[in-house]
């Protein structure tokens, strides 16, 4: 099947088709580094054929033995509309095999609607849920561990692109500026954003409290003994993180998320959590409140999984696409959930959500008492 891409025929001095080769070359040599032998499932949409096209090329032309799930439009609520209880209990067989057995996994965004989850039964939705959890659970220990490669990207859809406010030729342009495949030799790129990170990574790993503070936040937190992760590509592209999990029951204050971001097809805006000693006691939104109420009847959920800060200064703007804006330079964002096993966080649940407060006008960032962040941007 052969997507047409005379939509974008070029974009700066690279044709769409010569970016997007560049951008497969990345992600199978750079963000996955895949050998000769292995074995890689790309999970995407139909919207992304031409990424998924060189990627399967380029892992091929490796020696990597490539298998490929793709979804059709209305693939989730044809399912969602007709399975009944029994077949929402089982599981996906070939994505769970992979993510058991295979060495690399590769999941390429590219929706048809990006609510449509949203329209979906929420009962159906739980009894999914639940019984996904053992899967998501290895995946969460594989990754953890390095046992299982991975890596989540963005291909320009009609869908992502409205949600961002753009034209599709414009998030196409956002999403390779945001990977830096304009530059001559984008890989180079990211190992210096790697140098750059380890160095902060490095320092943070010494501290032992830290403290996010704005003009509608202040929340502090232990991250003793956890461990910061230098975010640089490997695992999301485009990245430009550094992130831990804090000690769960040291969480204290209150924070406001004031970018919007789409969760379970619901769009949420105005965020604001209340916390202490770890739990989310209290909270509001501006709009999507009622996400929010159901989300916090979900074990896990009122405690946090992550805590991170964004350095990718390519990306300046919400685009309502969390593998984007929480990478936003000046950005820190908190996940509630699910912690990440390699950083030591202990929360478990079937949520992991992502949320995010700009600090570029007055943000301040604390750690053990010392001022090392300041308007967005790192001062050590």
């Amino acid at each position: 099947m052969k997507q047409d891409t005379h939509i974008l025929p070029s974009i700066g001095e690279l044709s769409f088709d010569e970016l997007v080769a560049k951008y497969a070359h990345l992600l199978v040599h750079y963000c996955l580094e895949l050998n000769k032998g292995e074995r890689l499932l790309i999970k995407a949409s139909t919207n992304s054929i031409p990424l998924v096209q060189e990627v399967y090329k380029e892992a091929t032309k490796t020696g990597v033995q490539v298998e490929v799930d793709l979804e059709f439009e209305s693939k989730n609520k044809i399912f969602f509309d007709h399975a009944d209880d029994e077949l929402l209990k089982e599981p996906p067989h070939l994505y769970a095999h992979a993510i058991e057995n295979f060495d690399a996994y590769l999941l390429i965004r590219s929706p048809f609607d990006l609510l449509a989850s949203g329209k979906v039964d929420p009962r159906k939705k739980a009894i999914r849920r639940e019984h996904m959890k053992p899967i998501q659970q290895l995946y969460f220990k594989r990754t953890g561990e390095g046992s299982l490669k991975r890596t989540l990207c963005e291909f320009a859809s009609e869908a992502n692109s409205k949600m961002a406010g753009l034209s599709k030729e414009e998030f196409a342009e956002f999403i390779f500026n945001a990977c830096k495949l304009y530059d001559e030799n984008p890989a180079e790129s990211w190992l210096e954003v790697r140098s750059h990170q380890q160095k902060l990574v490095d320092y943070l790993n010494n501290c032992s409290t830290i403290r996010y503070k704005n003009k509608l936040s202040d929340i502090s937190f232990s991250v003793k003994d956890r461990i910061w992760i230098n975010s640089d590509g490997r695992n999301n592209m485009p990245s430009g993180e550094v992130f831990t999990g804090p000690v769960e029951d040291t969480v204290n204050g209150v924070i406001h998320f004031d970018f919007p971001s789409v969760y379970q097809g619901k769009k949420v805006k105005g965020i604001t959590l209340h916390v202490k000693d770890g739990e989310v006691y209290k909270w509001d939104a501006k709009e999507g409140k009622d996400l929010l109420d159901r989300i916090f009847k979900i074990d896990g959920a009122r405690f946090f999984g992550e805590v991170a800060i964004g350095t990718n200064y390519n990306i300046s703007r919400p685009s309502c696409n969390i593998l984007f804006d929480e990478k936003i330079g000046g950005t820190i964002h908190m996940a509630i959930g699910q912690s990440y096993a390699q950083t030591g966080g202990k929360n478990v649940s079937s949520i992991h959500w992502d949320m995010i407060a700009d600090m570029r006008d007055g943000g301040e960032i604390y750690a053990d008492g010392e001022l090392i962040y300041q308007n967005g941007k790192f001062i050590i």
